[in-house]
């Protein structure tokens, strides 16, 4: 694709015991709301020093105002000696005035706009119908170059769950692309081998994010000695053959690759149910996480880039002055989180990789 290409690595000191990277930016993340809002963007902000904000909250984020009421309600949350900015964007509807968009995306507000397709996801429910629906809308953001983010899943029931993804870039986002050539298009959190071709080869201003989860683990992992619903995402891990397209497409050096964690915090009451709601909290070990995939594959030197350099350079922002430092160091990531109160109860949520040793850590300064 047009975003696809490798591109000179800068790491700026890489040794067998400490890897000092420019910070990174978590391009996709949720950062949700209410009670637990600064318990989430902790994890976030310790790290991260951009993140993409999802609006899938419930009502969603569909008015300039509503936007920066989010963002100042994250930024209340964040300590006085971190750096750290929320990027909003917008929730499309079939019926989303362009004004919202425009006049959103001039002024700041909106770093790019979120098409979920309807009832694909946590919080879906007031989401795009048909693709058609929103053409008014796509030919708005395409002429003033506003970074359109897809939840790249169809949602028919005829189709198998562990399809959705493929069917949507065939039947979908390829004729949208070809009816809007020159929209700037992410396609988030991707799953199979079809995407990362797609991605690499369409042609179009086309990149795409990939989740620590993904790269880790394949779909066996949801089933292993029972039901494990700390591993129901949605889109859903798939195959083997597809993680490993994804390792090696996160590990390339392509710059239309890039880092999003879609962070998505479920409390127990929600995981522990027999509708259990779909997402992974990787923000705690997120970097770590990265981290290890990296080095498995022989490519901690590639890992900065992915990390700190390709999302920025897609979205035409300036890389980050400041940086990080992780050292080679085995630690356990805890079984469960606290992430506030709710009156008299603590609500906690398993983070990934929970009970795990990782072997890469936060150097604290």
């Amino acid at each position: 694709g047009l975003f696809c290409r490798f591109l000179k690595l800068n790491i700026l000191n890489l040794s067998s015991d400490q890897i000092t990277l420019r910070q990174p930016d978590d391009w996709h993340v949720h950062l949700r709301d209410g009670e637990t809002l600064g318990s989430i963007v902790k994890h976030t902000s310790r790290v991260f020093r951009r993140a993409v904000v999802m609006p899938n909250l419930d009502p969603p984020i569909t008015s300039i105002e509503l936007a920066k009421n989010y963002r100042e309600r994250i930024l209340k949350t964040v300590p006085a000696d971190i750096a750290f900015t929320p990027l909003m964007t917008a929730y499309l509807t079939d019926n989303l005035p362009i004004d919202v968009l425009v006049d959103g995306f001039r002024e700041g507000v909106f770093i790019g706009a979120k098409l979920y397709p309807v009832n694909a996801t946590t919080n879906s429910s007031y989401g795009v119908s048909d693709i058609h629906a929103i053409d008014v809308l796509l030919e708005a953001m395409e002429r003033i170059d506003m970074p359109l983010l897809i939840h790249g899943e169809v949602t028919d029931l005829d189709v198998d769950i562990f399809d959705r993804e493929a069917v949507f870039i065939e039947q979908k986002l390829e004729p949208m692309l070809r009816r809007f050539p020159k929209i700037r298009v992410v396609l988030e959190h991707i799953t199979t081998l079809q995407a990362v071709q797609f991605v690499e080869t369409s042609g179009f201003r086309l990149a795409a994010t990939i989740t620590p989860h993904h790269l880790h683990i394949n779909r066996n992992a949801m089933f292993a000695g029972g039901l494990r619903s700390d591993f129901y995402c949605l889109p859903v891990v798939k195959r083997e053959i597809h993680r490993l397209a994804l390792r090696k497409a996160a590990t390339s050096g392509k710059s239309c690759f890039f880092l999003g964690t879609d962070s998505a915090p479920h409390l127990r009451a929600y995981k522990e149910t027999a509708c259990a709601c779909a997402g992974i909290f990787n923000a705690p070990y997120a970097i770590e996480s990265y981290a290890e995939i990296f080095e498995e594959e022989n490519a901690l030197d590639r890992l900065e880039a992915f990390a700190s350099e390709y999302g920025p350079a897609f979205y035409g922002l300036g890389l980050n002055k400041s940086s990080i430092t992780l050292e080679r160091k085995k630690h356990i990531v805890p079984k469960m989180l606290e992430l506030g109160t709710s009156g008299n109860l603590k609500e906690s949520v398993v983070p990934f990789h929970a009970g795990e040793t990782l072997s890469w850590r936060i150097l604290k300064n």
